[in-house]
């Protein structure tokens, strides 16, 4: 059974940093091979994407509104996955998902296709307090 679990959400102040890591497991390959994304949604708010990374592509994206502020990173042979956030901003409030994509699509210097990613998270509650 293939497998996505965030782990290390939380509340942090405004302008605090915080890393949500998404830890794999039951997946035929490393996380490594995949594209993997980061996505968000907030209450009453469509999922955004924020971040995606395809190593064989060679594309990292980052949306407008974290870029500077978001990394996303990977721990090889860990077959875990990681957002560093830092400077957070209340906006940042949201339930923070990492997903899979098998196909090796979704991922692009453009943007991110969610409906490419196969396989999801729960997910982990990331709150920021003014």
């Amino acid at each position: 059974q293939v497998q996505l679990v965030e782990s290390g959400g939380g509340l942090v102040q405004l302008g605090g940093s915080l890393t949500v890591s998404c830890k794999g497991s039951g997946f035929p390959l490393d996380l490594d091979y995949y594209c993997m994304g980061w996505f968000r949604q907030a209450p009453g708010k469509q999922r955004e994407g924020v971040s995606c990374h395809c190593t064989k592509a060679g594309i990292t994206y980052y949306t407008d509104s974290v870029k500077g502020r978001f990394t996303m990173s990977r721990g090889f042979g860990e077959n875990t996955m990681y957002l560093q956030m830092n400077s957070l901003q209340p906006e940042d409030t949201a339930v923070y998902y990492c997903a899979r994509a098998d196909s090796g699509y979704g991922c692009y210097h453009s943007g991110i296709r969610g409906n490419q990613f196969d396989s999801w998270g729960q997910g982990a509650q990331v709150s920021v307090t003014s």
